[in-house]
């Protein structure tokens, strides 16, 4: 990692920027988070898989993430790249009391959104990330009221932006790509079930062995980790959201041992399924 490299939280945790220059960079762990993310591609070339489907980013896009979507990235065919990234959760963009995303364009609902922006606009856009993170560098008074502005300009900028240019359908890599996406859909539909790799498989017409390394090579998640991942997020969103009990949590997301249940929970959020129920008692 290079010196010039920038990372910042605030200390409410509502807020984070970073500015990273980096080389064959995979993301080690299976990733969502409570907040919302623009990622922004500098230079290079990025593979995120998103909630079902592998989307590259060239220099020049830019995605907006919504809370809780699951996602990885790994090298594109320029493993070199340069990115800017903002996480944020709404309650921090306080001048827009509430609803801001409401107010943008209709693309701004779905779980992500991939912009690619021309020269002219990629100026502008590079120009207010910028100023974000010289901002979060400086520190200067009431630097975090000029954050919240300037991000509210990003995303402005970002939603007339979608309204003047059509925007292109997304289209899979390959047959591959959009086979496994299917396998993805299914998981994602029936998490709750006992679902192997075999059974799987078998409802799709191929080996396990061609499944399990199919798989890995689009997602980036080998079978299982995949499986755990969907589960565990849906987990954490009934014990933040609802009075349930962790053993009927563990048995609505397709675990059937509360112990499986409770170590599987522990090795993908690093922390037990009881902090976050306190953290739901803790909000006002």
């Amino acid at each position: 990692m290079e010196r010039s490299n920038f990372v910042f939280n605030n200390m409410e945790d509502i807020f984070a920027v970073s500015k990273k220059k980096q080389r064959n960079h995979i993301m080690p762990n299976n990733h969502f988070h409570s907040s919302y993310e623009v990622y922004y591609l500098l230079e290079g070339e990025r593979l995120f898989f998103i909630k079902d489907r592998t989307v590259v980013l060239k220099a020049g896009d830019l995605m907006i993430l919504h809370p809780n979507v699951l996602h990885r990235t790994a090298n594109g065919n320029q493993p070199q790249h340069e990115k800017i990234i903002l996480n944020f959760k709404e309650e921090f963009l306080s001048a827009s009391k509430g609803g801001f995303f409401e107010t943008l364009h209709p693309q701004f609902q779905n779980d992500y959104v991939v912009i690619s922006f021309p020269l002219q606009n990629k100026m502008y856009v590079e120009d207010l990330l910028q100023r974000i993170v010289e901002e979060a560098k400086e520190k200067k008074s009431i630097y975090e009221t000029v954050i919240q502005t300037l991000i509210m300009q990003l995303l402005i900028y970002c939603s007339r932006f979608m309204e003047e240019h059509d925007s292109k359908p997304l289209e899979y890599l390959n047959p591959m790509h959009e086979r496994i996406s299917e396998v993805v859909r299914y998981i994602n539909a029936h998490y709750k079930n006992e679902l192997t790799l075999p059974y799987v498989a078998d409802k799709f017409y191929v080996s396990p062995y061609y499944l399990s390394r199919a798989f890995k090579e689009v997602t980036g998640f080998n079978f299982v980790e995949y499986v755990n991942s969907v589960r565990i997020k849906e987990a954490i969103a009934l014990l933040e959201e609802t009075d349930l009990k962790v053993y009927l949590i563990a048995a609505k997301t397709g675990y059937g041992s509360i112990t499986h249940f409770e170590r599987v929970f522990k090795e993908i959020t690093g922390r037990t399924p009881l902090y976050f129920r306190k953290r739901k008692q803790l909000r006002p």
